[in-house]
């Protein structure tokens, strides 16, 4: 292991300035506030029975007898009785929450199309899919694929596009394989793609009217709710058509009657801050004619909504389920807590709107929620009632970890307080709870940030005197502040001499962003030593940056030696020579140019766009 003394030698010699003297500053955070915390808020009064809307399943008694036995005719038995009527929402729920136990949940769906006389839908094929997948279960999950097939469903593209990303991630290439192998096919032999694929076009030519409508008339179409939903996710770019279209199809005269199959459908397109309006007015419609938002809905909706920073939204929804039959799980809190708290100014009155719904409906706090609430607090800067907040977990017999300090680090650092930040590393020593990788990490940053470089490389030195070695993440950071100051020499001898004495890799960004700097103060020599460390560590080289820059400042020889370094089978690839031949030649240099083409092999230069290049000439 590389040791702390040699760091510091390394460091000295990219940062001058650096002082190795302990810097260690003993403060308090916070002090006891007089004023009610905000966790008192949280306390609501239990809601009377009346004020629950009545349901007509009960989803988590049947999770329960699959959860809790084997799979048995006593287990069927029980979910035939009476007071658990079985529907579409809580067949996805009960999945969904089957989703590491692939076994039962096989065992469940192939009840549930057997013998509890709910028609079989793509949703639930592809939640099964996924369940399957990601458990490893791939022997059933050809089976499943099978009786999707002969049922007349298909994998839709981002079923297989998440079953096929997860296969790769796993390093499963031959699954992988066979998977787009037998979506390709599907594509190809599937006669309905053609079909949703002319409703589409008719859709979207023209704004919806009734020469649409007689279009759509005129196309005798056969609706059914794998074919409805196919063309509401063919029509996602267009939400307010695919509205259209799911409206016009629900009051057609064919008999076809939206289900909540098709509706969770509608509300998936609709998810969009240019339809949100129309998203609740389904969700209205929805309740109105006795369907539910089902589990599998509401989470991707609550990401997209996420995703598109629409954070009442995601709340309402968040609130409309935890209401309902179908509530979210507490890593689904989780996550939402830590949505609304990511930005720079959180919304208080939305985390404490979460965690009260979360409370209201009969659960304790846990230590994930409290983690999501003191956050939120220490990022606005209200130290005093995070404070409270960190009293009130511990009251609940959760005791402060790194998690929490560090959110605490963060806040103060963000507000310039950095000797009480430097201070909050003591106070959790005291109480036991000593600082990890990450805390330093974010206190080094936090003084990088507030320009107090000096101090930032002294946390760093203090660090080391602790016993941590440095990682990915820190490295990127103290990169930057070599970046900040200018000093970008000194920035790469200390990674470079990181990977090679202290076994660190760094991330790919980083390397990009130190090489671009190495290329703008020409140091070409500098940046291709980086891009053989780059290569070495088997990350795709960062070749781009280099073609521009060799043609402009480098000479034959350095447009030589970074084809050498690119060299892969004993050979660059053709896109490696012809960009740097290109780059030479568009700079006027076509001698130069000539002359790398002399070099590179022969098949090369006959190539189409090599005569292109010179023939041009």
């Amino acid at each position: 292991m590389y040791r702390s003394k040699a760091i510091l030698s390394s460091l000295r010699n990219g940062y001058s300035k650096i002082s190795t003297r302990s810097y260690l500053i003993r403060s308090q955070v916070g002090s006891s506030s007089n004023s009610s915390s905000p966790f008192d808020s949280l306390a609501i009064p239990s809601r009377f029975p009346w004020q629950y809307r009545s349901f007509s399943s009960n989803p988590d008694s049947m999770l329960q007898l699959v959860v809790e036995n084997d799979w048995s005719r006593e287990v069927e038995e029980g979910l035939r009785k009476p007071d658990t009527p079985l529907t579409h929402e809580t067949a996805i729920y009960v999945l969904r929450k089957l989703d590491k136990h692939p076994e039962k949940a096989y065992c469940f769906l192939d009840w549930v199309f057997r013998e509890s006389g709910l028609s079989p839908s793509a949703p639930l094929y592809s939640n099964m899919l996924r369940i399957l997948v990601q458990q490893r279960s791939m022997k059933r999950f050809w089976m499943t694929v099978s009786d999707m097939k002969k049922g007349g469903f298909y994998m839709d593209e981002e079923t297989y596009q998440t079953i096929y990303g997860f296969l790769i991630k796993e390093d499963s290439k031959a699954d992988a394989a066979a998977v787009a192998h037998f979506y390709e096919r599907m594509v190809k032999q599937n006669a309905m793609a053609v079909v949703v694929e002319n409703v589409s076009a008719a859709v979207l030519k023209v704004d919806w009217s009734v020469e649409v409508e007689r279009e759509l008339q005129e196309m005798k179409l056969a609706l059914s709710d794998n074919f409805v939903i196919r063309v509401l996710k063919e029509l996602r770019g267009h939400p307010l058509k695919a509205l259209a279209f799911f409206h016009w199809v629900g009051g057609s005269s064919s008999g076809y009657q939206n289900s909540t199959v098709t509706y969770n459908a509608a509300l998936r397109v609709l998810a969009r801050p240019n339809s949100v309006a129309e998203f609740w007015s389904v969700v209205d419609e929805m309740k109105n004619v006795g369907h539910e938002v089902d589990l599998d809905t509401y989470i991707k909706v609550s990401r997209q909504f996420q995703k598109s920073r629409m954070m009442i939204d995601a709340v309402k929804l968040y609130e409309f389920m935890m209401d309902g039959p179908f509530k979210p799980s507490i890593q689904d809190c989780s996550l939402l807590l830590r949505f609304l708290s990511a930005g720079p100014n959180p919304d208080l009155d939305l985390v404490f709107r979460v965690s009260r719904k979360y409370e209201s409906t009969g659960n304790s706090l846990s230590k994930a929620i409290y983690d999501g609430i003191h956050r939120s607090l220490s990022i606005v800067g209200r130290f005093d009632e995070a404070e409270e907040i960190m009293k009130a977990m511990r009251n609940a017999g959760f005791e402060p970890d790194n998690i929490a300090y560090s959110q605490l680090v963060f806040g103060l650092c963000k507000a310039n307080r950095l000797e009480e930040a430097c201070g909050v590393l003591d106070q959790m020593e005291a109480q036991g709870c000593f600082p990890d990788i990450k805390t330093w990490t974010i206190l080094i940053q936090g003084h990088f940030k507030n320009n107090d470089v000096d101090k930032a490389f002294v946390c760093f030195a203090n660090m080391l005197e602790k016993g941590f070695d440095i990682d990915s993440d820190l490295l990127d950071v103290l990169v930057g502040g070599f970046l900040s100051q200018n000093r970008i020499e000194g920035a790469c001898k200390f990674l470079m001499e990181m990977v090679r004495n202290a076994n660190v890799k760094p991330w790919q960004s980083t390397y990009k962003t130190l090489i671009d700097k190495l290329l703008e103060i020409k140091k070409g020599e500098e940046a291709l030593d980086l891009l053989q460390m780059m290569k070495k560590q088997n990350y795709p080289a960062y070749a781009e940056a280099f073609d521009g820059y060799l043609a402009k400042f480098g000479t034959l020889e350095d447009a030589k030696k970074f084809l050498d370094v690119l060299c892969s089978n004993n050979s660059p690839s053709f896109a490696a020579y012809f960009h740097v031949i290109e780059a030479f030649y568009r700079e006027g240099r076509l001698s130069d140019a000539k002359d790398l083409l002399f070099i590179c092999p022969h098949h090369f230069k006959t190539h189409p766009k090599i005569s292109a290049l010179f023939g041009a000439a």
